[in-house]
């Protein structure tokens, strides 16, 4: 976590020495745009604040296996979950989510007409392992 915090503040000081400097170049030039110098600014400070937790939550050196010097690879890979290697219905899940967003972007019928296959892929990705040749 320590590594993680000082790249945040390196980011953050990053992020208000060009803010510093937008500001002072849209002074120069006559033409303020207030907009930039915000965005900016308020993305140092985020920086600030992700950074500012990463360092008051470390315990001790050894709060994640990349800070220890001793760490071996296995340290920093956990289970994290069962995911289907086979599955296809993630993929057309994104399809008919896109097709959605698509829909509402553009035009409503579209959207009527993703809505069926969005709630179709939503119940066979969920349903998958208790039918067919997966079933549990």
């Amino acid at each position: 976590m320590k590594n993680t915090a000082t790249l945040m503040y390196v980011l953050a000081a990053t992020f208000l020495i060009v803010d510093g400097a937008y500001l002072t170049w849209s002074l120069l030039a006559h033409n303020f745009e207030l907009i930039g110098v915000i965005t900016m600014g308020l993305s140092g400070i985020l920086c600030l604040f992700i950074a500012f937790y990463f360092a008051r939550s470390a315990v001790g050196s050894a709060a994640w296996p990349e800070d220890r010097q001793n760490a071996e690879i296995d340290d920093g890979d956990p289970e994290i979950g069962h995911f289907s290697p086979h599955s296809w219905w993630p993929v057309l899940l994104a399809g008919s989510a896109s097709l959605l967003i698509l829909g509402v972007a553009i035009s409503a019928w579209i959207a009527f007409l993703a809505l069926p296959f969005l709630l179709i892929c939503v119940v066979g990705w969920v349903y998958e392992y208790y039918r067919g040749n997966f079933a549990r």
